[in-house]
Formats: C-alpha cells, structure tokens, sequence
C-alpha cells in the first residue's frame, strides 16, 4: 500500500532571514545566463530521478524552452571537481514572489555537505534578484530526507502543509 504525501509549502519575507550555511571552497556555483532548455532537462532528470520527480518529464523540447527562455526564469548549476554536483531554478512569473521552483544534488554528492550552502545561495540569489518581495518553496514527503529541514535551517518557514492520499488505484 502506498503511504500518502505530504507536500509542505515555506516561506521568507525578509532576506534577513537568511540563516545562511558557508560555501565550501571547492564548490563553484554559477549561473546559467544562456538559457538551454535541453541542459535544464538534463540538470532535473540527474537530480530528480531517484525522488520520483515526473510532474515535467511529458514536457516537449518547446515547452522546456518555452519556460527558461522567458525573463522571470533564472538557472544555476553547482560544480565540484569538474563535475555537476547540484542546480536551482528561480522563477518570479509575478515579479515579486520568487520561487525556488527545483533545487537538489545530484545522487553522488548527497551527504557531501553541499546542500545548505547551495540553498544558502538560492536564497541569497533570490533577495539579490531585484523587486524580490517574498521567497518561497514547497517539498514533501517524497523528496530526500533532509529536504525539509534544510529548508527550515535556512530560515524558510511552513506557511501551509496538504496531505495527499494515495490514488485509489495503487490501493489493489
């Protein structure tokens, strides 16, 4: 039987909030100021794979570009040793509220000790990204373990939580 899911939405309204986590120096975080909606397909496929995520893997290549070619859509890619260690999308579609729309590590550098100063640079991307009023992510569940409570150690804070129960099909 599947267990239900919990999807927690959180909050910054304040960049003094930030409850920021030091940048280790052998990572490189850098954003991608040339949109290529393949390399975003790419960065969310290697992140999300072993959490499931799905919601965009029906998407077309022109639905892909069509999302990062627009102005209130930014990418970043962390790096370590050379290799692709983790990304984060911000999206402001409103010009206010930024989302944290996909932020992970890829499988090898999960327990590195990456993730809090690549959220920490979110974060801070995000306040520095101006007319930013508000910052905002939601996670559940089915995301890493550790997901949630980095979130929280940043400084983030649950402004709503919803629990989905699981479809009535997968019950046999």
């Amino acid at each position: 039987m599947e267990r239900s899911c919990i999807t927690y939405y959180l909050e910054m309204t304040s960049a003094s909030e930030l409850k920021e986590k030091p940048q280790r120096h052998d990572l490189q975080i850098i954003e991608c100021e040339v949109p290529q909606a393949e390399f975003n397909r790419f960065l969310y496929k290697l992140v999300g794979t072993p959490w499931e995520w799905g919601d965009l893997d029906s998407w077309s290549s022109s639905q892909w570009q069509a999302l990062v070619e627009q102005e209130c859509h930014r990418t970043w890619v962390a790096y370590h040793r050379g290799a692709i260690a983790g990304y984060y999308e911000l999206y402001r579609p409103d010009g206010r509220n930024c989302e944290i729309r996909y932020f992970g590590l890829a499988p090898q550098f999960l327990g590195c000790g990456f993730g809090g100063a690549l959220l920490s640079h979110a974060v801070r991307s995000a306040w520095e990204w101006h007319g930013t009023e508000r910052v905002w992510v939601h996670t559940c569940t089915f995301d890493h373990p550790a997901a949630l409570q980095n979130y929280q150690a940043r400084g983030l804070r649950i402004f709503k939580q919803e629990e989905a129960e699981p479809s009535q099909s997968s019950l046999g």
